[in-house]
């Protein structure tokens, strides 16, 4: 049924945005067409999370890492520069500028990950086969020998 998930962002200079997916994370690519670009992603995972009063419904986009202090080093040394690492609870979390596309979230998940999982299999239904006729005559021709009375066994003398 559903084989992936498609995600957009939107920015104000998309050539700049899509050469930083392209040339500073170094995500595979396809060409669309005249240079449009679509990226390959890691793994992804989505979660649910209820609104609060008054707020309105909006979507987020954030990329995951093992080891933020890492990731945001390997980020800096490539000419990026991230927001201070915030511990939130649940995972650590910074933030950097998307180039003509404006912040993007980063963190580092301290729940469990559900991304690379593979899609549950349904519980498996019993299958009941038909016996053939041969396996059918088989079977009462067993039950015939159980059912009939065993002949006595007679002492020599």
């Amino acid at each position: 049924m559903i084989n992936g998930v498609h995600a957009l962002i939107y920015a104000r200079d998309a050539e700049k945005a899509r050469a930083f997916f392209r040339d500073v994370l170094d995500w595979p690519f396809v060409d669309a067409g005249h240079g449009w670009l679509i990226f390959a992603m890691p793994p992804s995972e989505v979660g649910v999370h209820p609104t609060m009063p008054g707020d309105a419904q909006s979507h987020q986009l954030y990329l995951m890492c093992e080891d933020i202090k890492r990731a945001v080093a390997e980020l800096e040394s490539r000419g990026v520069q991230c927001a201070p690492v915030q511990d939130a609870g649940f995972g650590l979390l910074t933030s950097f500028e998307l180039p003509g596309g404006g912040p993007l979230g980063m963190y580092q998940p301290r729940h469990p990950v559900a991304a690379g999982k593979k899609k549950r299999k349904p519980a498996a239904k019993k299958v009941v086969k038909k016996p053939t006729k041969k396996a059918a005559k088989k079977v009462a021709k067993k039950a015939a020998k159980k059912q009939s009375p065993k002949k006595p066994v007679r002492k020599k003398r």
